[in-house]
């Protein structure tokens, strides 16, 4: 698939979820046949910050971990959430930043930005913004992002290297990147590859752990850390693998312990210059 075959799929099993109001990952909750994602998507967040968000925006999550538990948000900072789906996330850290910080969340997907913006009527965040964009593309100006976040997102552009390049052009000097993604570890057969990604993610598109750190230096990121947090095994997959008509059995060594979710941390140096133009004026607030 191209770029922009993989952005519709994106597009369109987002809004089904975000009108569905189901958890899960993109794959959605179950198909048709019953089959579940869940082992990605559950027990991400905790009791007490479940109280913090309206249900909704639980309930449309579509990430596979908590990047606001493991991120260091500050009082009075400026955070960016890239694929903030129901805005679950954003609001969380809108709460960690206080009154005097802000918390932007940007998404492509229509319904996914209309039930953010009903979250955030719904939890009185003052200090939020869903902006509608690409995250290839951030409508921010240069500098003027402390903290950028994301859920599982990153993996399901067909162009990282662009998002890195967004990300670290938005950041201020000394900004940090704090974001959960799937990542793989090591080589294996490239039809396992696919199929496994599929499951994890929907668009097969997640790199490996070793691409993704030269990825983030390349574009000018310092510090990187990539810290896996849950790591898959083949028999959260047995059902949806066995329908696809693969030997689960014979495949399972090429598969446990090499597909994790991961906490995946850099920085921008403080003394870093940002040369890449920012986006036309009119998209920039």
């Amino acid at each position: 698939m191209d770029g922009a075959e993989i952005k519709e799929i994106v597009k369109e099993k987002y809004g089904q979820a975000a009108l569905r109001g189901k958890s899960g990952s993109c794959c959605g909750t179950a198909d048709a046949t019953g089959s579940s994602c869940d082992p990605i998507t559950s027990n991400l967040y905790d009791a007490a910050q479940m109280q913090q968000v309206p249900g909704e925006a639980l309930e449309a999550s579509l990430g596979c971990g908590n990047p606001t538990a493991l991120a260091k948000l500050n009082p009075g900072e400026v955070v960016l959430d890239l694929g903030s789906g129901g805005g679950i996330d954003v609001l969380l850290s809108a709460k960690r930043v206080g009154p005097a910080g802000k918390a932007y969340g940007l998404d492509m997907t229509d319904e996914m930005l209309a039930l953010a913006n009903e979250n955030k009527r719904k939890a009185g965040a003052d200090n939020v913004e869903f902006l509608k964009g690409e995250i290839e593309h951030i409508p921010l100006p240069d500098n003027s992002v402390d903290v950028i976040i994301s859920n599982c997102v990153i993996n399901l552009s067909a162009d990282k290297d662009r998002v890195l390049r967004e990300a670290f052009r938005v950041l201020r000097p000394g900004g940090r990147l704090a974001v959960s993604d799937v990542v793989t570890r090591g080589e294996m057969d490239a039809q396992i590859r696919q199929n496994i990604l599929l499951w994890v993610g929907c668009v097969a598109g997640a790199l490996e752990e070793g691409e993704y750190r030269d990825k983030l230096e390349s574009a000018g990121f310092e510090q990187v850390e990539i810290e896996p947090t849950r790591i898959y095994r083949v028999a959260d997959a047995r059902e949806f693998l066995s329908e696809k008509g693969l030997d689960v059995d014979a495949m399972a060594p090429q598969v446990d312990g090499k597909f994790m979710s991961a906490f995946v941390r850099a920085t921008k140096s403080k003394s870093a210059k940002t040369t890449e133009a920012c986006c036309p004026p009119a998209c920039c607030h």
